[in-house]
């Protein structure tokens, strides 16, 4: 009934995290893999998945391009191609790198101009860049023509509707700028699939201390008004020439989509995900009980599991497309003192298993939710992490991941196993696991078809009707 393990994505080794190790599909006893288009048949359109033939998004990048007008680039401008750090860590990351490459080749071709540079954006490291270039040869893609930045760089002031903000110089001092972007919908539980493709301009394209309203100044709200405010400030505007976006469904990627419009751009995304992305979202909403494993390069956050990523499954108690729901970051409960408290992390997930996952981002709840973290120097690796200053406190080590099972056995006995390994088109999980999914999902499917989807729509106000055409 159900498929071997599908060997995921290799990571990249980084300074930032551990060597990368043997992968927990083989190292981990009775794991499967279930299809998404078994879970959800509905959910099988697909250029790319991981391992198969990259050509395929140079052409439907190219296709892309030709609808797009590019007369505003003359020959002797200087363009510049914005890119950010996550896309190069979805599915390996040269599905991204390949995407960038073919919008160089195609403005190239299509205007004339010579000047064609490559932006490279990181978090908050100083190396994640230069590692990203290396990786990835971008430096040969772009005849050298490729530059680093960060959050911390050199700023310039934009007057916009709610004040002025600081953004990077150095990626929009040339005539033009190129919004390269990929529509993964992480971090749902902030922006609630609301202008997910304006996303950067209050992220990765400013300094840091404006990046932090994103989180920390107005709550998820400023996921969506923030950047708006700068995409459409004056500054922004004169530079910007198109979008163009790796477009993605749980099943791998969907198409490359571009339009100088990006209101436009992001509601085909929106409307994509609330129907596709909304089904696995509920799906992992149905799960009962689970251990999860974290097995790839990065932030652990952002691992993927049939294109879904282990932070949805950290918030997936709650309904995060539905916007009238305020629950955002997690339910309530009674302490042991009888007190109401905010639930941080889903109650199904019992414990978190850390077998290969960069640290610098701090996981909330970890007094609720047992860690154990497998390798002693991976746990050195933590217990120096600003951002989880109590983890030495509460996360167990164990020497290994079979090791690491056991005590995750031990602290919580469930047979029910899913590994975010950054997979797309299907789950690595335990057999249990598989049999639960697949029993689940056909009511999923009708719920998110009969209920959920028109009243996610109506509360956007997208008209089922465009479901067809943009979806």
């Amino acid at each position: 009934m159900f498929n071997p393990p599908v060997q995921p994505p290799e990571p990249m080794e980084s300074f930032y995290g551990p060597k990368p190790k043997e992968r927990a599909i083989n190292i981990l006893d009775d794991i499967v893999s279930v299809e998404v288009s078994d879970l959800f048949p509905d959910i099988n359109e697909r250029i790319y998945k991981y391992g198969g033939d990259l050509s395929a998004v140079t052409k439907s990048t190219g296709e892309a391009l030709s609808r797009v007008d590019m007369s505003m680039i003359k020959p002797g401008d200087t363009v510049k191609i914005l890119s950010s750090e996550h896309g190069y860590s979805i599915m390996g990351g040269d599905v991204y790198a390949t995407m960038l490459e073919a919008v160089k080749d195609n403005v190239k071709s299509a205007t004339g101009c010579k000047d064609v540079r490559l932006m490279v954006g990181a978090y908050k490291g100083f190396r994640e860049s230069d590692e990203f270039i290396r990786r990835y040869e971008l430096d040969k893609r772009f005849e050298g023509k490729v530059y680093g930045y960060g959050p911390y760089d050199r700023d310039v002031a934009i007057d916009t509707e709610i004040g002025t903000i600081y953004a990077i110089k150095k990626i929009f001092d040339g005539d033009w700028f190129i919004h390269c972007y990929y529509d993964d919908p992480r971090e749902i539980y902030y922006h609630r699939q609301i202008q997910r493709a304006f996303k950067p301009f209050g992220m990765s394209y400013v300094r840091f201390e404006t990046r932090s309203c994103y989180h920390m100044n107005f709550a998820n709200r400023s996921c969506n008004y923030l950047p708006i405010a700068v995409f459409y400030s004056p500054y922004i505007q004169q530079k910007y020439a198109f979008s163009c976006v790796l477009r993605h469904s749980p099943n791998g990627i969907l198409k490359v989509d571009a339009d100088r419009d990006l209101a436009a751009l992001d509601r085909r995304i929106a409307i994509s995900h609330l129907r596709k992305y909304g089904k696995m979202m509920r799906l992992f909403h149905e799960i009962d009980e689970a251990i999860a494993v974290a097995d790839g390069g990065r932030w652990g956050f952002y691992l993927h599991a049939g294109g879904t990523i282990f932070g949805v499954f950290m918030h997936a108690h709650d309904d995060l497309f539905d916007i009238t729901n305020a629950k955002v970051l997690g339910g309530f409960k009674k302490n042991a003192k009888g007190e109401v408290v905010p639930m941080t992390i889903n109650p199904a997930c019992k414990v978190i298993v850390l077998h290969q996952a960069w640290p610098g981002i701090n996981y909330l709840g970890l007094e609720e939710t047992p860690m154990v973290i497998a390798g002693e120097d991976h746990a050195a690796m933590w217990q120096a992490d600003h951002c989880n200053p109590y983890i030495s406190e509460t996360a167990r080590v164990a020497p290994d991941l079979p090791k690491a099972m056991e005590i995750a056995q031990d602290l919580y006995r469930t047979d029910k196993v899913i590994i975010f390994d950054g997979s797309f088109g299907h789950i690595n999980c335990s057999r249990s696991l598989a049999e639960f999914l697949m029993k689940k999902a056909p009511e999923v499917n009708r719920e998110v078809e009969e209920k959920l989807l028109p009243m996610w729509l109506k509360q956007r106000g997208i008209d089922p009707g465009e479901l067809d055409s943009h979806s």
